[in-house]
């Protein structure tokens, strides 16, 4: 009997191990019995896994708020410091678009009656120079050097004188299909890149590039003979043509007329009132002290609302209502200042504005089928002042 009952016994407590080591059924709750639950350790580690990432994402948003609040402090105090960083800001010559372009073969960019110049304004400043002529002498030019187009400016047709904006060169796209409406029209087209701009050699300023333009003028001048010479100034380039123009006309040699194509009063206005400006002054003091006035320290004004107080000469505005760089109410207001000035008063000012509806903006003016008829009414009337 002992030996039964041991062996009962030893059953039992397999059975109970066997019990214990499979799972319990189901409660009335569909779940499984507390004999299932894991361990405290392993519930706390997955508990910690979720506030690891948690804490390590706020880490690194906080290391981002630091470091975009560090250069929020630094670069203002940067630019104050170094205002030659605020001349590239405003020079933006060494943007050079369209990229891989040859400046040397302005036939690449579909400007076949082109020719390619180098001149030297200064002791080690050179500067690019191409010169379109005439479409009516497309054919003539194939295949003629340098010599024969310095020669085809005394021809009878009238000069302009292109003065190009900030960054980029006189290969820019916009500049290129400008001079192809100019020379269908019947005029030489001369234009450059001032020092420090595409392959010309030198450090930009403001006096450098109203330097190197009136080199340029100078060297048209004697070569054109008694033909009309116009100088087109576009956006910055608009503050280089009027330094130009007032030089000319203190010096008694004015040209037939000045175009000022989307022209702002002065740079000090027209970097306040450019977009990224306009924003910034929302929210950040002392905006002007860190900003604009490095831009007067660095010696740059392009003042073109003083100029026109001393130019005697046509002046044609043109401004698009919808350009986003330089606001179309600084064009206007420079041609009240100039409608009211003395020296204007034996010359025809006029102010042209392109409607936000055709899409000009800031460059595409060129494109207006108007304005063959707004430069033919506009330059001959010049043409007829200067030959009488």
């Amino acid at each position: 009997m002992r030996k039964r009952n041991e062996s009962v016994t030893v059953e039992h407590e397999r059975t109970a191990a066997a019990a214990a080591a499979v799972p319990g059924p189901l409660d009335k709750g569909c779940s499984l019995r507390r004999s299932l639950r894991l361990p405290a350790s392993a519930a706390a580690e997955g508990m910690k896994r979720p506030l690891g990432r948690r804490y390590g994402l706020w880490f690194r948003l906080r290391k981002l708020i630091l470091w975009l609040l560090g250069m929020y402090i630094a670069i203002p105090f940067l630019v104050k410091l170094c205002p030659a960083i605020q001349a590239k800001l405003v020079f933006l010559n060494f943007v050079r678009v369209p990229y891989f372009i040859d400046l040397k073969r302005p036939q690449d960019q579909g400007l076949n009656h082109t020719c390619n110049y180098y001149l030297q304004p200064e002791e080690d400043v050179t500067i690019g120079v191409w010169h379109t002529v005439p479409a009516a002498l497309w054919k003539n030019a194939r295949g003629k050097d340098q010599l024969w187009f310095e020669e085809a400016l005394g021809s009878s047709h009238p000069v302009i004188l292109y003065l190009h904006g900030n960054a980029g060169t006189r290969g820019g796209d916009h500049r290129v299909e400008l001079y192809k409406v100019l020379s269908s029209l019947g005029y030489h087209v001369v234009t450059f890149d001032y020092r420090g701009w595409g392959d010309s050699i030198g450090s930009p300023s403001e006096r450098g590039m109203t330097y190197d333009a009136l080199h340029v003028f100078d060297w048209i001048k004697a070569r054109s003979g008694d033909n009309p010479v116009y100088i087109w100034g576009h956006s910055l380039g608009t503050g280089v043509a009027t330094n130009l123009v007032r030089r000319l006309c203190e010096r008694e040699t004015p040209p037939d007329a000045l175009i000022l194509e989307s022209p702002f009063t002065n740079i000090r206005e027209e970097a306040r009132s450019h977009p990224f400006s306009v924003a910034s002054t929302q929210y950040f003091p002392g905006f002007d002290w860190f900003f604009l006035d490095p831009i007067t320290t660095s010696g740059i004004k392009f003042a073109n609302d003083e100029n026109v107080k001393y130019i005697s000469c046509s002046l044609l505005i043109l401004h698009a209502e919808d350009d986003p760089v330089v606001p179309f109410h600084l064009g206007k207001k420079l041609y009240n200042i100039a409608a009211a000035s003395r020296s204007f008063r034996d010359y025809k000012v006029q102010f042209v504005p392109f409607h936000t509806d055709l899409g000009y903006r800031h460059k595409y003016i060129y494109r207006s089928p108007e304005l063959p008829r707004i430069l033919r009414e506009f330059l001959g009337k010049s043409e007829h002042e200067h030959h009488h």
